[in-house]
């Protein structure tokens, strides 16, 4: 049986990771290299570092930010923000990363996945969806859809999610990042009615994110994440707060029955 994942989430603006709600209001809640490092002791199975404001500034990634977190971290990383090419995909592994995750870019011109996916391996091809609900937007078969924003939730675009992750998955993306706007940073538990559409519409992995609950309730979130069809969890708040560990986390998620792996 393949194991579940515990992920947590650096979200980095120039060069110190930041925590907001919904997006706005960010926070400064550390060191990016020495929360790395911490993670990974405390039982994280990979780390997500997603640049926050390169989109909507029109920059890269900061590479030097993605090389000094390598230099610390022995696990998967995933990279994202800021990806418009190939190069800047080919250049963030470069840099250190093993999956490269794209939104913004992806939806303005989807063959990029397939020239990622074709060139360095669909398993480095994340697509990075930012989901909210929406009043306007259906899916094809008439339900009621999320739809995709974009620029930290300053956009929406009118894609109704789950069509846009079946065809981000069909273009070569090999795994999706699903993240609530609505729920992230509000520790409400993750969207499950968002989870279940975009699992139904995508046989690649999806990682769940947004909306992860403090100590006393994470484990019964990321429970019922994973029986709405995640593959994995992300989430920052409770871990950058110091509320719980990634291992004591698996280690609950354990005893209910999750298949996680364990620590070394």
């Amino acid at each position: 049986m393949l194991t579940l994942r515990v992920i947590p989430c650096l979200d980095v603006d120039s060069g110190r990771v930041v925590k907001g709600v919904r997006f706005q209001g960010l926070r400064d809640a550390g060191d990016p290299v020495e929360l790395a490092a911490r993670y990974e002791r405390d039982g994280a199975d990979e780390l997500c570092l997603l640049d926050v404001s390169a989109t909507h500034a029109g920059r890269g990634h900061g590479l030097a930010t993605v090389a000094a977190v390598r230099r610390v971290l022995g696990i998967p990383l995933t990279v994202g923000g800021g990806v418009r090419s190939l190069d800047d995909a080919r250049q963030l592994l470069l840099a250190g990363a093993d999956k490269v995750a794209v939104n913004s870019a992806a939806l303005a011109r989807p063959e990029l996945l397939t020239e990622i996916a074709s060139e360095l391996g669909a398993q480095c091809c994340v697509v990075a969806i930012d989901a909210a609900r929406s009043s306007a937007v259906r899916e094809p078969s008439g339900e009621a859809a999320f739809e995709v924003v974009t620029h930290g939730g300053r956009r929406r675009t009118g894609i109704p999610a789950a069509s846009w992750a079946q065809r981000a998955t069909e273009r070569g993306a090999g795994e999706v990042l699903l993240t609530s706007f609505d729920r992230d940073g509000t520790g409400a538990g993750y969207d499950l009615p968002l989870l279940t559409q975009v699992r139904a519409a995508t046989r690649a992995p999806v990682i769940a994110s947004g909306g992860a609950g403090g100590r006393s309730r994470a484990a019964a979130d990321a429970l019922a994440a994973f029986r709405a069809g995640a593959d994995a969890v992300l989430a920052a708040s409770v871990f950058h707060s110091g509320e719980l560990t990634p291992a004591a986390l698996k280690a609950e998620l354990a005893r209910q029955g999750v298949p996680v792996r364990p620590m070394d």
